[in-house]
């Protein structure tokens, strides 16, 4: 953990580039991915990234909590996706049967398939709009230091 006097530096000129440009990504990509995926499937981020989930998880089910966690989304924003992908057919909601408290969310075949349709501009999308920049670099190492970014914790000083 840094000393507090060196976690109370300024930043270096690179360093304060990196975050504003950092910051930029994380509003932007989002926005240009979700755009692409409207215009050509015609699906949106916010409901292509739970089927996404939903069909990665064993028995293509997840708890409600989880799945808002998996989009880090709050549970109450899920509720609303989820009720929207249940009228369209693409996820079922049930009881869970490990405690019949908690809801789960299922993918349906319907849901598949229309996963399975915006897919390719997904792919195409994230690859225009992200993996095509960092041709070249070591891509494992980027990510270990991104996952270590999500994954720590701000504790004070």
């Amino acid at each position: 953990m840094p000393s507090d006097q060196q976690s109370s530096q300024p930043l270096t000129a690179s360093e304060e580039a990196f975050v504003r440009e950092l910051s930029r990504v994380m509003l932007a990509l989002p926005r240009a991915v979700d755009a692409d995926i409207v215009r050509e499937a015609g699906l949106p981020l916010s409901e292509y990234t739970p089927l996404m989930h939903l069909s990665e998880a064993p028995g293509r089910a997840m708890r409600m909590s989880e799945l808002a966690a998996a989009c880090n989304i709050t549970l109450s924003g899920m509720t609303r996706v989820v009720t929207r992908l249940e009228k369209q057919g693409w996820v079922e909601r049930t009881k869970c049967a490990e405690d019949g408290r908690g809801w789960n969310a299922a993918l349906t075949d319907a849901g598949l398939t229309r996963l399975e349709q915006a897919w390719p501009e997904f792919l195409a999308s994230v690859r225009r709009h992200l993996v095509d920049h960092f041709k070249g670099q070591d891509l494992n190492q980027l990510t270990v230091a991104l996952r270590h970014v999500a994954t720590s914790e701000n504790q004070p000083g």
